[in-house]
């Protein structure tokens, strides 16, 4: 099942690669195919399409650019080092370059672990044509057979001569086009062939950040402009403004005004947003305002509301849409000697990313400019045309590095107070959200609630297995058009909120349905956070096959690896999941000798265990983790001693990269596990700083030891995987070394102590 966002492919029925010597450099880029003699017309006037486009300069500089969000995961890198191994460049001559909204980029969005997935295959074509071009143009020059000639280094190398791309560059007067079958077909390096891909090299973003020299949201300024803060209203939906007393705002310094919001988009309803000389003038001016609402009517909406909403529909069979249905799971239940069923929930969860989100917006009389930190550009475009009410290639977002994403930022709403202030002023506005007013109006994770039942012969053979999942949705919210449908036409299905519960185990009969939460749905605007679905819906599936190895008496990791024949539907597919669930059988046995499984441990320490393929079934990273706790039996408190984990991403192109991806992602699912929840109150999230938000300290930490599978496959995500199977793999410690299921997220020491107590 693949998501059109993620698969959506560069339309290459009209155009080709394109390379031609411009203004006294070489571009690279997807254009229009125009007979023989037209590349260097084409590109000069910049009519290159999507993915990438990259120029060699006279001096031998190689620019790549990037149209993918940078917030600490080394994109840029991952994504230069593709095409520069490819090229044969040496890696010092590469810089990186992150572009703007501008539609010749293509759909731009940067988010579920897709960016080097879906970028590999057209990265290595375009590095490959280039090669091949600088190697023909090279060989001319040398006056040598281009088939006697490699690229490497930055140079074409014949024998003992060579000449650097530098030269062919100043020297040569390239004009080339490949068709997209020609791209296609070019010699792309095998593994054992490659430079960079996989090998250590320094990350390209890091000297700039070290420095102070790289440019977040919260740094862009414009001159002239004003600063402002909104004042938002009790609930995201529904808000009528009555009335506004500013009186007490006047006295202070630097006070301009407020403006009441009126947008089209409907993104900011109920809106007031305050503007003075500085952004102090303008939070304290926030904070004097006095503003009467009709409220929402969200309003009166609770956590305990959404997770009875969510308890009453996993309860009915005919709710939701179907993902899966294979077998009979009603027959296998009606035919079982035994029913196994429990019900799993987390909590609401925030994102809290360093940077509060934050807008510079600005009209030129022709163009709207949004300088932001942004994943998801793509998405917000429409809805800030549609709230300034102009056409969408009127606006441009200009990309600056972003203090943290996690999801957040898919969500480009924070745009358009300051455009909209902006267009009422008639001069530029830098709007800039406090924490608590970033978190207030958060796109929280969704409280979610889930049931499974199992069905067991006579024999304590798994017959059959039914999941069922509520929670809100945030692609219905944010972007309905990329919903799928169910199965026998039973509804529309949110993947993101339902992506794992189509695992890769092999069951006779399996059953699963998503299902929309419409109290969570109208109560706030549901976000995705790192790991989106899978985040929640792994602690169910593998907590519960926990407890599924328990009720037939098998070893948990034996009873994954019987259940992972890599049959069917689970053998994979070429080229994202070749070898299917035997991969995933194989990190599993990998962690198990990784982390000393079966070693003794002292009495309330165990060690659990889950896996998952990751973000996404078509694009699966196969993952798993063996979690060593200490669970204390007076006061519940749970201590992650140990984390291992084995990954198998198929090529791994960014080694650095990996590693801190893996790192960074376990420690948020422990932190999701133990640490992180929050409540929906009258309609609002309850903790809005980090005072009473208590996500994991550096105190916490464990030893974390990460094996990665050496591998040649495709190459796939990395940015969410780990996450996933850490809090299951925590639960199922925790069970084991207690006695004591524990069912809800996060696991607190009083939840703990509750299921010692009832067990």
């Amino acid at each position: 099942m693949m998501n059109p966002i993620k698969h959506a492919p560069v339309d290459l029925s009209r155009r080709g690669f394109l390379i031609g010597t411009v203004g006294g450099g070489l571009l690279m880029g997807f254009g229009a195919v125009l007979p023989s003699g037209c590349a260097r017309e084409e590109l000069a006037a910049k009519n290159f399409a999507p993915t990438v486009w990259f120029e060699l300069s006279s001096t031998g500089d190689i620019l790549i650019n990037i149209a993918k969000a940078e917030m600490g995961q080394h994109v840029g890198t991952a994504l230069a080092r593709i095409v520069a191994d490819e090229l044969g460049a040496n890696w010092a001559d590469v810089r990186i370059n992150h572009v703007d909204s501008d539609s010749k980029w293509g759909y731009m969005v940067t988010g579920g672990s897709w960016s080097v997935f879906t970028s590999f295959t057209q990265l290595s074509q375009a590095g490959a044509a280039g090669r091949v071009t600088l190697i023909d143009a090279g060989a001319a020059l040398l006056g040598v057979a281009a088939d006697g000639c490699v690229a490497r280094d930055s140079q074409v190398i014949a024998g003992d001569n060579s000449i650097a791309f530098a030269e062919i560059v100043q020297r040569g007067a390239i004009d080339r086009s490949f068709t997209a079958d020609e791209l296609g077909a070019l010699p792309v390096k095998t593994p054992e062939q490659r430079d960079l891909i996989g090998k250590p090299t320094p990350q390209l973003d890091i000297p700039a950040k070290s420095t102070g020299q790289a440019e977040y949201g919260l740094d862009a300024e414009l001159p002239g402009m004003v600063y402002a803060r909104p004042v938002l209203p009790p609930t995201r939906y529904g808000c009528v403004v009555n009335s506004v007393d500013d009186a007490a705002a006047t006295g202070i310094a630097g006070y301009l005004g407020y403006e009441v919001l009126s947008d089209r988009s409907e993104t900011c309803q109920g809106w007031v947003v305050t503007y003075a000389e500085s952004f102090v003038a303008a939070s304290r001016a926030a904070d004097a305002l006095q503003v009467d609402w009709t409220a929402g009517p969200a309003v009166t909406v609770s956590e305990d509301d959404i997770l009875a909403e969510g308890r009453a529909l996993v309860a009915r069979d005919d709710s939701g849409a179907l993902l899966v249905n294979d077998g009979d799971v009603a027959q296998a239940r009606n035919d079982a000697a035994r029913v196994h069923e429990a019900t799993y929930t987390t909590a609401t969860a925030l994102h809290f990313q360093l940077e509060p989100v934050n807008a510079l917006a600005e009209f030129d009389g022709q163009t709207w400019h949004l300088h932001a930190g942004n994943q998801w550009q793509s998405l917000i475009l429409p809805t800030l045309a549609k709230a300034l009410e102009v056409a969408e290639s009127q606006v441009v977002i200009h990309q600056y590095y972003l203090g943290g994403g996690f999801g957040r930022r898919l969500v480009g709403d924070y745009m358009v107070p300051a455009a909209l202030l902006a267009k009422a002023l008639g001069k530029p506005v830098k709007l800039v959200f406090t924490r608590e007013d970033d978190t207030r109006f958060d796109c929280v994770r969704s409280p979610s609630v889930q049931r499974l039942r199992a069905s067991f012969d006579g024999d304590k053979q798994l017959t059959g297995v039914e999941h069922a999942a509520a929670a809100g949705w945030p692609t219905l919210a944010n972007a309905p058009g990329f919903m799928i449908d169910g199965l026998d036409d039973s509804g529309k299905i949110d993947t993101f909120s339902i992506s794992g519960a189509d695992h890769w185990y092999t069951l006779p009969n399996h059953r699963v349905r998503a299902i929309n939460n419409p109290v969570a749905q109208g109560a706030f605007l549901p976000g995705w956070l790192r790991a989106v679905g899978p985040g929640w819906v792994g602690w169910a599936v593998e907590s519960f096959m926990d407890e599924l190895a328990a009720e037939a008496g098998v070893d948990p990791i034996e009873f994954r690896l019987n259940l992972l024949d890599a049959a069917g539907k689970n053998a994979g597919n070429a080229p994202e999941s070749v070898g299917g669930a035997a991969r995933l059988a194989n990190v599993l046995r990998t962690v198990r000798d990784s982390s000393d499984w079966k070693d003794p441990l002292p009495v309330s320490e165990a060690r659990g265990v889950a896996i998952c393929h990751g973000q996404e079934r078509t694009m699966p990273t196969w993952t798993g983790c063996v979690a060593h706790v200490a669970v204390d039996a007076t006061s519940g408190e749970v201590t992650v001693k140990r984390l291992s984990l084995a990954i198998d991403c198929g090529t791994v192109v960014n080694p650095d990269g990996a590693q801190a991806q893996a790192e960074s992602a376990a420690l948020w699912g422990l932190s999701l596990a133990l640490h992180e929840n929050t409540r929906i109150v009258d309609g609002q999230v309850a903790d809005r700083n980090l005072d009473t938000y208590t996500p994991l300290r550096m105190s916490s930490l464990p030893a974390i030891d990460v094996t990665f599978i050496d591998s040649t496959e495709f190459p796939v995500g990395m940015g969410e995987p780990p996450l996933i199977v850490v809090a299951p793999a925590i639960g199922n410690a925790v069970y084991r070394a207690i006695g004591a299921r524990v069912r809800d997220l996060p696991i607190r020491p009083a939840q703990v102590r509750e299921a010692m107590i009832s067990t």
